[in-house]
């Protein structure tokens, strides 16, 4: 009996165990809640963006300095980088051997007059043929002649500035032998009140040039262009703005470019023959959709965004960007006004996310980028 009933307890136990096993509530999975992403409803703006192109900077008159006779350098007066005046001397050639060769040539000058004039009387009477007086002539002549052209060259000896300007590399010094046949010249004198800052444009920015440049023709095109800024071999931007003058209108065959050349004041000197630098010309964009370059992302490569649809929900678009300026897009189409963005957060979103939108002013997220959303 005893054994039926402690039977019974047991199974009675184990009955009502899974019964509470099979009781257990089910628990409901907490849901996050959407994540917030900072939006805007895209505007229009004006914008001033910069296309660059590296530039070569050169005095706008550059005289390169030559000997016009062979000979030993005596002295060089000037030194490198200093402003000289137009007539001045640079360099003075060892005169000794040419003031001998003029010497020489004086004297065989007197030689031949003395032969002139003892053979006119003979002639007058006819006691010598004329035919004789004229060559004695002729060859006083040519004596005179080598006389003047040795005595030039004492004159060429002393080499003078033919322009106002700045004195570049002084390539020969005291004792060297220089000739008028050297490759090099002496040194060079830039005037460097104005430079000349050249560089080029590839052939379709060339067309685009001329396709988008108000004007009949290439002089007008020209004239119309905004004034452009130049930047320094450090990065800083130069204090004078320049005018772009003219332009080669050919293609180069070897490297496929079209060279231009722009004029700027240089009243300090700041800029001188050699420099390098870079030439910004800029772009004016009038109620162009701009947004900042962090509201997009790179996807095969082409440039994507979220926009907001309804209910909340982000989907990739692709746009087409016609300029970049500082950390902002241009935008050629892709995008309408009015369209709503996400502007910071893309890394966190996928097609199809619900998000809880926070509406940021259009102006403020043009703003750059370090002040543009702060913890």
């Amino acid at each position: 009996m005893k054994t039926k009933k402690l039977y019974f307890t047991v199974l009675l136990s184990m009955a009502l165990l899974a019964i509470s096993c099979g009781k257990k509530e089910p628990q409901q999975a907490a849901q996050a809640p959407p994540v917030a992403i900072p939006v805007t409803n895209v505007g229009t703006t004006a914008l001033t963006g910069h296309k660059e192109y590296p530039a070569n900077i050169e005095g706008v008159i550059n005289s390169d300095v030559r000997a016009k006779t062979s000979g030993y350098i005596q002295k060089v007066l000037v030194d490198e980088g200093e402003k000289v005046k137009k007539g001045q001397v640079l360099f003075q050639l060892e005169t000794q051997a040419l003031s001998e060769d003029a010497g020489a040539a004086k004297a065989r000058v007197d030689v031949a007059q003395v032969e002139v004039d003892k053979l006119i009387p003979l002639v007058e009477k006819n006691i010598i043929s004329p035919v004789q007086l004229e060559t004695a002539k002729a060859n006083l002549a040519q004596a005179k002649a080598n006389y003047s052209s040795v005595s030039a060259n004492i004159g060429y000896a002393t080499i003078r500035s033919q322009v106002n300007g700045f004195v570049g590399t002084i390539n020969f010094r005291e004792g060297a032998l220089i000739s008028p046949n050297d490759a090099r010249p002496l040194t060079t004198v830039s005037d460097i009140a104005q430079v000349y800052a050249f560089f080029s444009l590839n052939e379709s920015e060339y067309f685009d040039f001329l396709q988008n440049s108000e004007g009949k023709n290439l002089e007008e095109k020209l004239n119309n262009l905004s004034e452009v800024n130049l930047l320094l071999a450090n990065g800083s931007l130069y204090s004078e703005k320049g005018k772009i003058q003219t332009t080669s209108g050919q293609i180069n065959q070897n490297t496929g470019t079209v060279s231009f050349r722009a004029v700027f004041d240089n009243p300090n000197q700041l800029l001188t023959n050699g420099n390098s630098g870079k030439l910004q010309i800029p772009t004016q964009y009038e109620n162009d959709i701009v947004i900042p370059q962090q509201a997009t992302f790179e996807q095969q490569g082409n440039i994507m965004l979220f926009k907001i649809e309804a209910d909340n929900k982000v989907a990739a678009h692709m746009i087409k960007v016609k300029d970049d300026v500082d950390n902002l897009y241009v935008v050629e189409s892709g995008l309408e006004k009015g369209d709503k963005i996400a502007v910071s957060g893309i890394g966190k979103l996928r097609s199809g996310m619900t998000i809880t939108p926070q509406e940021v002013p259009y102006q403020e997220v043009l703003k750059p980028i370090e002040t543009l959303f702060k913890n």
